[in-house]
């Protein structure tokens, strides 16, 4: 093989050495016994066509690619923003696996993360056993202060009760009576990432808070709770605390992961880096009101804060592009008597600037964009602001209430009326939409190269970029240090998509003596 001590390759041009392709060309000539080369091309077609995207869109029992991660993977996120917290999954050794690695490829980091390893027997019997054992070890070794559990499919299949295992394990003696142990059920069959997130935030406000209400009074800390949802753009926990900084307000950021999630490479490893002390989600309810950074997704969050902390929570939208961070700014300046710096209404208007100098090149361009709810409201909002037309709007895992909500908000713009809102579907949808009602680009997560991939395979003048914002990023390195919230997101987004349409144009006009005649450098 030509994989030599001194000449040591990666994986693509190491497959492009003449014994690896005799090898896969053997494998399938001897092995695979696949379709010839003619109908590959002849099924391919076929699946770019009407027909087949009539023939999709009526499926009912399968999903393929969903664009959606499952419940505790949001948990584990939101345990992590709390200091000294350890997520524990009650569930198998694989589900951790599958969370632990999604976020080491994300954030290009280690994640801590344990798993009580439930086996056939467990799935049987229960899973007591394990976790008496599994937060007996975790305490053993990692030395946590807090062990927040949630769950995976298989314990929430056999009915596993977290409140009664939790303490029954620690009437027992596996752990401290005192150990703080924040729970969330949290079956992957149901639900999706974001929802998880919120679940397991309840859990931490229920723990730490429910039961010392009686000593509470709204407003009497004089601050303003933040509450960011399922975020993996540390950048955006990072410009939440500088906006507040410079308004001078006094508040509690309610998870915030950005520390553990980029610690420095110094010689130190850090599991428990940073995250909301539970000193300020025990004063929380103490705060003058709470906001929601993500209110599609945090419904038992709400409902919690309301009933419980009987916080009036106020109507607002993800501060993402320019009206909606003026909302947020104008509330919480309302609410605290805090004037909007001219820090701020400086960089203000240093996005209105690029957004004017960009405005030639963006108006018009057509967007089709796949994620998570209220990600795609701000981003919706945003490119009507950019005065770009959006074709196509796919939301797996968003509600009813979303579609009327994101219906009002395209209806505002001409450029975005004429949207289509897919709500439920996948990924294997949104391909078929690519091909009938072609868009200049895509917007979404990594996952959508392969069907970038997929239009170009059809021929060059069918390929539909795609612009990498939201979550997993995968394939590209240091993206989730990025900001969407805030005046500072909207330059980095607006910086992202002109630079990726005039990277475009200049790949349409690189023809020397053919198509090379823009006089590029004037732009």
């Amino acid at each position: 093989m030509s994989q030599q001590v001194d000449d040591i390759k990666p994986g693509y041009p190491l497959f492009e050495q003449p014994e690896y392709k005799d090898m896969m060309a053997r494998k399938r000539s001897d092995h695979e016994e696949g379709a010839s080369d003619e109908k590959v091309k002849e099924v391919f077609e076929w699946t770019t066509t009407q027909e087949y995207q009539d023939l999709n869109f009526s499926r009912k029992t399968l999903t393929v690619d969903p664009a959606k991660a499952c419940q505790p993977l949001g948990s584990v996120l939101c345990a992590l923003g709390f200091e000294k917290t350890l997520p524990y999954v009650h569930g198998s050794q694989g589900c951790v696996a599958y969370f632990r690695t999604y976020f080491n490829r994300h954030f290009k980091e280690p994640v801590a993360c344990v798993s009580d390893s439930m086996t056939e027997d467990a799935a049987v019997f229960g899973g007591q056993k394990n976790m008496f054992d599994g937060l007996q070890n975790s305490l053993a070794l990692y030395k946590p202060e807090v062990i927040a559990v949630s769950t995976t499919c298989m314990a929430e299949v056999i009915g596993d009760d977290l409140n009664a295992f939790i303490g029954n394990a620690k009437k027992e003696g596996y752990i401290p009576e005192e150990l703080p142990t924040p729970f969330a059920h949290t079956p992957s069959f149901v639900g999706s990432h974001v929802t998880g997130w919120d679940g397991m935030f309840e859990g931490f406000a229920k723990y730490f808070t429910a039961k010392a209400m009686d000593d509470k009074k709204v407003g009497s800390n004089g601050k303003i709770n933040l509450v960011p949802g399922f975020e993996t753009y540390l950048g955006n926990y990072r410009v939440i605390h500088k906006m507040m900084q410079q308004m001078g307000v006094d508040y509690s950021l309610l998870s915030d992961p950005s520390e553990v999630l980029d610690t420095p490479a110094d010689g130190e490893y850090r599991m428990y880096a940073g995250g909301t002390p539970l000193a300020e989600l025990e004063d929380a309810p103490n705060a003058i009101t709470t906001l929601l950074l993500q209110p599609d997704q945090l419904v038992k969050t709400k409902k919690f804060v309301e009933g419980t902390w009987k916080h009036e929570v106020p109507a607002t939208n993800i501060p993402m592009g320019l009206d909606w961070t003026d909302e947020l700014l104008i509330k919480i300046s309302e609410l605290t008597g805090k004037e909007i710096p001219e820090t701020l209404a400086t960089e203000r208007g240093r996005l209105v600037d690029m957004m004017t100098d960009s405005h030639t090149w963006l108006h018009g361009v057509s967007f089709s964009i796949y994620g998570d709810p209220d990600y795609l409201m701000g981003l919706t909002k945003f490119l009507q602001e950019l005065g770009c037309e959006v074709k196509h709007i796919l939301c797996n895992n968003a509600a009813k209430r979303w579609r009327k909500k994101m219906e009002a908000l395209i209806a505002q713009s001409p450029s975005t009326a004429n949207a289509e809102i897919h709500v439920g579907k996948d990924l294997w949808h949104f391909r078929s939409l690519m091909f009938t009602n072609k868009p200049d680009f895509m917007i979404g997560n990594s996952y959508g190269k392969f069907i970038q991939r997929d239009t170009k395979a059809k021929g060059e003048e069918f390929e539909v970029p795609l612009i990498r914002l939201g979550f997993p990023i995968f394939d590209r390195h240091h993206l989730h240090r990025n900001t969407t919230l805030g005046y500072e997101g909207g330059m980095y987004m607006l910086t992202t998509l002109v630079n990726e349409v005039l990277a475009k144009l200049d790949l349409d006009t690189s023809e020397m003596g053919k198509t090379d005649y823009g006089f590029d450098l004037v732009r």
